[in-house]
């Protein structure tokens, strides 16, 4: 945290620099100096970015609602939205709120009565072409100084005037014929935006990169994994990385995608992001097995002004589980035995938590806040895991892990509470079985994913559905001091406030405010809509509030219908009644939201017989082309309507019109030209067969290879 007594001083500096007309983001002698209210002691009357401040704890210290009052909270105004995702965290500023939904469409929305005011859509569906397939929207936005910024799925970052909505620069920020999309918020930090990109579904080679905030001049560039030997390296970070590489990596690209977390220390002129996992997952394909393969699944701090490398620490050296370190990284100052330290954390993939010291990367501590099976613990002394053997399966045999590639802890943000000094995380306990793939194989060449690996998930194989959880986690102590299970893993990100309140919604549409002490429900609202995002609150006009997205979005519940088939269909995800809405709390709130909508009944298809041998292709081709939007086993769950329930599959012409043609992809669907006239009405066949199976008219035959859906 930032020493209160510096407040008053960087305010003064900051408003005399305006006064000259000079004031660029960066203070006297070439230090950050950053605006009061991104700063982690800020007063919380805004919401300015992604975790609110620099620090990115998602706390606000706002306290006029808290334990006493919190059971009268009530519907202030809602806002209905469109199809598409939803699963975005909205950010508010001098009492608009702004949010982006579907394809980066960003709306501006006065805070008091849900007036719209304005609305930019970057036409993303014209733009974006083959990368379509493989991002779903954004989960935020960021405000600086007077505009909203915003990353797409084609790769822009735009600034946009905050009073207008007019756009005032954009930049494309990766080649467009690469496999790859925007899916994070933009980071404001010290004048400058940061921004990465998520991909590693083919050839890839992750980084971050940061742009005057002003004038979108691209100011520096940070990549993750080192290049082509022979090309040289772009510094020093690189040519050291190169080290823990083998084989020819730099042909797969490496991964190493910056596609969530990014948080910042002001004091220190710190960046500090996660590191995705490698391309391919696999480390014998990728890396002939050997090295760390820097800097996949790490912490990398470099410098705010140059982005030259300070320090790194990564979490699972030479990865071959898909376990990513771009978990939202929260910055803190506690007291560890007995001393003050500057410490971040973080709860990645793999199922530990990690205090480190941020000011020179070493570790502090690591304990496993879910079961996990890849390692036994974390070293101390060396900082690195200790892995279990026969984890890595590469000698011929499977291996039983957990966690699983959906996480221990996904995207979803957890928050920091400075009052109480714990850290509440949306966790999700789920194995998985890994085998080698066929010696064959072959990257991804078309935008889908193949990650070098085989994965079936247990609950394919009969043991438990996956079960998610809200864990208040001491991280000075490393042990859990409450914890409040979910109905699936679907659980969504988190909000703390000086109130001593926790929010978090859930895939059941229950919006719940927790005592952040002893974890007890103190308010339960029915959103009467699946929910995933993370929530926020803001004063504005003396009032404090708090608003939250309903809906589904991102790949995170799209294997729903292959993991918790029951909970899929109990809990209404078919995406076209799925209510998509802006909700906004305040205390003594009266709206009350319609019911909830029944989802459409499958059509009725005279004369469908099924078929194994028919079925079996069109299960292979689905998986492969549209299970990552319209959802495992058709059982459609996020943005991408439930193809089992629709006409279409039956209706041939336009099938092709929509499918390979691209009749829709303006609104968001991809076209697939590849496809040939079998796979086509291999695919119809199997949307089909899965909507008898829905009418209880007939059995589909199991998947017959149930491992793609977790691809």
């Amino acid at each position: 945290m930032i020493a209160r007594s510096r407040l008053p001083l960087l305010g003064m500096l900051a408003v005399a620099a305006l006064a000259l007309g000079s004031f660029d983001g960066f203070g006297l002698g070439g230090a950050a100096a950053p605006e009061a209210q991104l700063l982690d002691d800020s007063s919380g009357r805004d919401w300015p970015g992604y975790g609110r401040t620099y620090g990115q704890q998602h706390f606000s210290p706002l306290a006029a609602i808290d334990q006493a009052n919190v059971g009268t909270l009530g519907l202030a105004w809602s806002m209905d939205l469109p199809l598409g995702n939803a699963a975005t965290q909205p950010i508010a500023v001098d009492g608009v709120v702004y949010f982006a939904a579907g394809l980066s469409v960003v709306s501006a929305v006065d805070a008091v009565s849900g007036k719209l005011l304005w609305q930019y859509d970057p036409e993303v569906g014209k733009a974006a072409g083959l990368n379509l397939r493989v991002g779903w929207g954004v989960r935020g936005v960021a405000y600086w100084q007077g505009r909203i910024y915003v990353g797409t799925q084609d790769g822009r970052l735009i600034a946009i005037d905050a009073k207008t909505g007019k756009p005032a620069w954009s930049q494309q920020t990766f080649d467009p014929k690469m496999a790859a999309y925007i899916s994070g918020a933009p980071r404001v930090l010290g004048g400058r935006v940061l921004i990465g990109y998520g991909g590693s579904n083919g050839v890839s080679r992750g980084y971050i990169t940061a742009y005057d905030a002003k004038t979108g001049k691209q100011l520096w560039r940070f990549h993750t994994v080192p290049g082509d030997p022979a090309k040289g390296f772009e510094n020093e970070a690189m040519e050291m990385a190169a080290k823990t590489w083998g084989g020819e990596w730099w042909k797969f690209g490496g991964g190493g995608d910056v596609w969530n977390s990014i948080a910042y220390d002001p004091d220190l002129d710190l960046v500090y992001f996660g590191v995705g996992s490698p391309y391919p997952w696999n480390h014998r394909l990728r890396s002939q097995g050997k090295g760390d393969n820097l800097f996949i699944d790490s912490i990398v701090a470099v410098d705010g002004k140059t982005g030259k490398y300070r320090w790194h620490y990564q979490t699972v050296p030479g990865d071959t589980w898909d376990f990513d370190a771009t978990m939202d990284i929260e910055l803190a100052d506690l007291e560890i035995a007995g001393k003050p330290r500057k410490v971040l954390m973080q709860a990645p993939k793999n199922g530990f938590l990690y205090v480190i010291d941020r000011t020179n990367g070493k570790l502090i501590s690591a304990e496993p806040y879910v079961p996990v099976t890849w390692a036994s613990k974390i070293d101390l002394a060396t900082g690195r895991p200790v892995e279990v053997p026969g984890a890595r399966y590469d000698q011929g045999k499977a291996a039983t892990i957990a966690p699983s590639p959906l996480a221990a802890h996904n995207w979803l943000p957890m928050a920091f509470s400075p009052q109480t000094r714990l850290v509440y995380i949306p966790a999700v306990e789920f194995d998985v079985d890994y085998s080698e793939p066929a010696k064959d194989w072959k990257p991804a060449t078309d935008r889908n994913t193949d990650a070098g690996a085989n994965m079936i998930g247990g609950p394919l194989i009969g043991r438990k559905p996956p079960v998610g959880a809200l864990i208040a986690w001491n991280p000075v102590t490393q042990k859990p001091v409450w914890r409040v299970d979910h109905p699936t893993y679907v659980n969504g990100g988190v909000l703390a406030t000086g109130g001593d309140l926790v929010f978090q919604g859930a895939i059941d549409g229950l919006f719940k405010a927790y005592s952040a002490r002893d974890g007890k429900v103190l308010w339960s609202y029915d959103t009467r809509a699946p929910m995933i995002a993370p929530a926020i609150t803001y004063e504005a006009k003396g009032t404090q509030y708090v608003t939250v997205l309903t809906g589904l979005g991102m790949a995170y519940p799209k294997n729903m219908g292959a993991l918790d088939p029951a909970n899929a269909e109990r809990y209404g995800l078919d995406p076209r009644s799925q209510a998509r809405r802006v909700l906004t709390f305040a205390i003594g709130g009266k709206q009350v939201l319609p019911p909830r909508a029944p989802a459409p009944q499958p059509p009725a298809d005279p004369g469908f017989k099924l078929d194994q041998v028919r079925f079996m292709p069109g299960a292979m081709a689905y998986t492969r082309h549209c299970g990552d939007c319209h959802g495992s086993l058709a059982v459609g769950a996020i943005q991408a309507p439930d193809l089992r329930r629709s006409p279409l599959p039956q209706d041939r012409a336009t099938f092709v019109q929509i499918v390979r043609e691209g009749a829709l992809e303006a609104q968001g669907m991809p076209r697939f030209a590849e496809l040939t006239d079998a796979q086509i009405d291999d695919i119809r066949y199997y949307l089909r067969a899965r909507a008898a199976e829905l009418r209880g008219q007939a059995k589909a035959p199991k998947d017959p290879d149930v491992s793609l859906h977790l691809k």
